[in-house]
């Protein structure tokens, strides 16, 4: 039996998957992997994912050189959640120029409050800044 017959992918043939930072546990960004980036992902040990938004797969970094350096990948005792350990090339995850794509907070008054910094302005990354997943 292939180890791809023992994920359980949703009706639309996805699975939700966790990029952590290997080294500080963060978790960086969440995406969705069908079983051709999950198995894409596995080979190439770097992260691919499927983008929904532009219904094609999507090899992490490709626009702006940010991959995804897979240390390990796990699945969840249900089955049906991905997480990968990674390395993350460059130390930023998301579209917005930050580490990782949780960056806003809940605060005390129930507003989102912006906790991390922009490391590299997302016009200096891609040619048309916009949400890469």
């Amino acid at each position: 039996m292939n180890w791809l017959d023992s994920v359980k992918f949703d009706e639309k043939g996805l699975i939700p998957a966790i990029a952590q930072d290997a080294e500080t546990g963060r978790v960086l960004m969440v995406a969705w992997m069908n079983r051709e980036a999950l198995a894409l992902t596995a080979e190439r040990q770097e992260g691919v994912y499927w983008s929904r938004s532009r219904n094609k797969l999507w090899h992490k970094g490709e626009e702006s050189g940010h991959i995804q350096k897979v240390k390990e990948i796990r699945l969840d005792c249900d089955s049906d959640v991905i997480i990968l350990q990674i390395e993350q090339v460059g130390g930023i995850a998301c579209h917005t120029g930050r580490e990782s794509c949780f960056y806003r907070r809940l605060d005390e008054q129930g507003r989102w409050q912006v906790v991390d910094d922009v490391l590299k302005d997302p016009h200096a990354i891609y040619e048309n800044p916009k949400h890469d997943h």
